[in-house]
């Protein structure tokens, strides 16, 4: 058994970071690590969210009075919360420009606001994560912040019970409905693409990879991303994608070899490339090839879960 004493915190555990941060978790129970996930309410309104969560965080970080070796915040309110929670280290993972995704979503007000709060969370922070090269990049260049860059895994015996079935004449969006996702992109063009359109955006995992399994394309219009853990699941499922060239995604669509990338907000060149991929399918054979291999290579947890193991590790042995 290794001694070590984690709290995990985070907004939800499904989905985007969420998903990421519960995913690590079950990976470091298995290994041996005692993980505690803290689990904090929210209000379920669009402008409400992130503020409630952080509130009733911080109340049940006065309630808890236990002690540990790491506490690791899954995104910048998650950080907020952490302050007062007694550990010897403290980690905040980053996907994404935060203040920028805020002021996408809501408003330049709201982002000024989400700069100040992203500030307070990286101050609570020993160490910052990511999992994208391109927020490690940008946050150095813009603010001389060194953050570690931790791939996230893609766990492939999850697929071992999602059921095969032959190819649909469809293809998926898979997502949060909302703006910087791109969604009305696709939508607006969706008449004129040689294929049904299915949008995934709150479905269960298990269903949605059926989905995307009988899909003949994945399509990722997004306008902001950090690296969208639904490419992985698709180059493993040897579904083609195709994706903006935006925030971290060309890390792992490269062009015409894994993927097809286009420029953010263009329809019309998303519906080129969609109804020219759609008629080539000598194109999606090397595209489905090369993209499996790709994951196969570089994103099993067999292949970073040494990495994991030495981060934690290294901290609680330095702290």
């Amino acid at each position: 058994m290794i001694n070590m004493k984690i709290l995990f915190i985070a907004p939800r555990y499904s989905g985007g970071i969420g998903g990421h941060a519960y995913r690590v978790a079950q990976k470091l129970k298995d290994v041996g690590y005692d993980v505690e996930l803290m689990h904090v309410p929210h209000i379920p309104i669009k402008n409400l969210k992130n503020p409630s969560f952080t509130i009733f965080g911080k109340i049940q970080t006065i309630i808890n009075k236990k002690s540990y070796d790491l506490v690791h915040a899954w995104n910048v309110p998650s950080g907020i919360i952490m302050k007062n929670i007694d550990a010897k280290k403290k980690i905040l993972s980053i996907h994404g420009m935060y203040s920028e995704q805020v002021e996408v979503i809501h408003s330049k007000f709201i982002g000024k606001l989400g700069k100040i709060v992203e500030k307070s969370a990286i101050k609570n922070a020993d160490i910052l994560s990511t999992d994208s090269k391109f927020v490690q990049k940008t946050y150095y260049e813009k603010f001389g912040l060194n953050v570690e860059y931790l791939p996230a895994p893609l766990d492939v015996k999850k697929f071992i019970n999602i059921p095969k079935s032959n190819l649909k004449n469809q293809i998926v969006f898979i997502g949060r409905d909302s703006y910087e996702k791109g969604i009305d992109i696709l939508k607006s063009i969706e008449s004129s693409i040689n294929s049904k359109v299915i949008y995934c955006t709150n479905t269960d995992w298990v269903e949605t990879m059926k989905i995307l399994q009988q899909s003949k394309l994945l399509v990722v219009p997004s306008r902001h991303e950090s690296l969208p853990q639904v490419i992985k699941e698709a180059f493993y499922l040897k579904v083609p994608v195709i994706a903006t060239n935006v925030g971290g995604i060309p890390e792992i669509v490269e062009h015409n070899k894994t993927g097809i990338l286009v420029p953010s907000q263009n329809p019309e060149k998303l519906k080129i490339a969609i109804n020219d991929l759609l008629d080539n399918p000598e194109l999606q054979e090397i595209l489905k090839q090369n993209a499996h291999n790709f994951i196969l290579e570089y994103f099993t947890w067999e292949t970073l879960l040494p990495k994991y193991i030495k981060f934690y590790t290294n901290l609680s042995n330095h702290s």
